[in-house]
């Protein structure tokens, strides 16, 4: 609780202390004369009788006490914060071609395929965003949009979750991943626009070629920001033997690195090569920090006032005052 005029609450110390001083000094003049002391020796006063003056001042200091406090406006106030921002439209690309079975990921001590682990790392990557419309293609022989850009995270997830490997064709068609990204991104008004864009091979179909997507993505003001994702070298690979049983096999699978860094070249984004999961969280973490939503932020208070708590009961003091003063503090004469 706040006060609006504070200095008010000055009267009482102003007011009471003088007020207190006459009333215990002014003893009144009446009198009343009777004819022998002997008809008052053996009358008592009662317990109202005896502190009359004191049930009096004090019922009177309380209500003086209550309306100073209410002339000062006691409020009580909810401060909110409002945030205005224009945030990022950002749109997350995944490879799900068949190379992404590869077990060379792990959680835990676990191996995992890097589709399985991509989409871990991606989760974490998508909840600490705010006020980010976030949208997601998924890839292989072709692209297609899992999910249009949305705030709905919720719902986000959820398709993210859904995107499988096989769901597609198979192939690694990353021109026309960043050509369907870009059509999610060219029509936005938001003042940045980023594609995340995650492989494990190098581009082998689609029609439209990775650097001329690259420069319409540049016409369109589009940060690329692109990954290589996978061990150098040999990666474990799951088969089935003659018996149906799962082996493990060691399969090389060609990033093309070079490709990636130039496409992030063109559009003034930056490559990275994750080849494990410690590596590829702390790229997402490093695209996190690097692309955040400026907000500007104002703050307002509304008020409650509450004068109204305090002037009631003053104003029923007063009169249970006024009504014992004329009934069980009746002074006669």
């Amino acid at each position: 609780m706040i006060f609006r005029d504070p200095l008010t609450l000055l009267l009482i110390i102003i007011i009471l202390p003088p007020l207190y001083y006459f009333q215990l000094r002014y003893r009144g003049g009446n009198q009343i004369v009777f004819p022998s002391l002997e008809i008052v020796k053996n009358l008592k006063p009662s317990f109202f009788q005896r502190y009359r003056r004191y049930i009096i001042m004090i019922l009177r200091s309380l209500a003086l006490i209550l309306l100073i406090i209410a002339l000062a406006r006691p409020q009580s106030g909810n401060e909110h914060t409002k945030v205005l921002t224009e945030g990022i439209d950002i749109v997350l690309a995944i490879d799900v071609s068949g190379s992404m079975l590869a077990e060379d990921f792990d959680i835990g001590g676990k191996r995992y395929n890097r589709l399985h682990v991509i989409k871990q790392v991606v989760e974490d990557f998508i909840k600490r965003r705010t006020n980010d419309r976030i949208g997601l293609v998924v890839f292989a022989g072709r692209a297609y949009t899992q999910c249009p850009m949305t705030l709905d995270y919720g719902m986000l997830l959820q398709l993210l979750e859904k995107a499988e490997i096989g769901m597609i064709e198979d192939g690694t068609a990353v021109g026309s991943a960043i050509g369907s990204s870009v059509d999610r991104l060219r029509n936005t008004k938001a003042k940045s626009k980023v594609i995340i864009l995650l492989t494990d091979g190098r581009n082998n179909a689609g029609e439209i070629d990775p650097f001329t997507a690259a420069e319409i993505a540049k016409t369109f003001d589009v940060k690329i920001y692109t990954i290589g994702a996978g061990t150098k070298g040999l990666a474990p690979f799951p088969a089935f033997d003659i018996f149906g049983n799962k082996v493990m096999k060691q399969v090389k699978i060609d990033i093309d690195d070079d490709a990636l860094r130039e496409i992030a070249r063109i559009t003034g984004g930056s490559y990275y090569r994750a080849t494990d999961t410690g590596s590829l969280k702390e790229i997402y973490n490093q695209i996190d920090k690097l692309e955040k939503t400026e907000a500007e932020i104002t703050q307002y208070t509304e008020y409650k006032e509450l004068f109204h708590y305090f002037l009631l009961p003053a104003f029923g003091l007063l009169l249970l005052e006024l009504g014992l003063t004329k009934t069980r503090l009746r002074k006669i004469p």
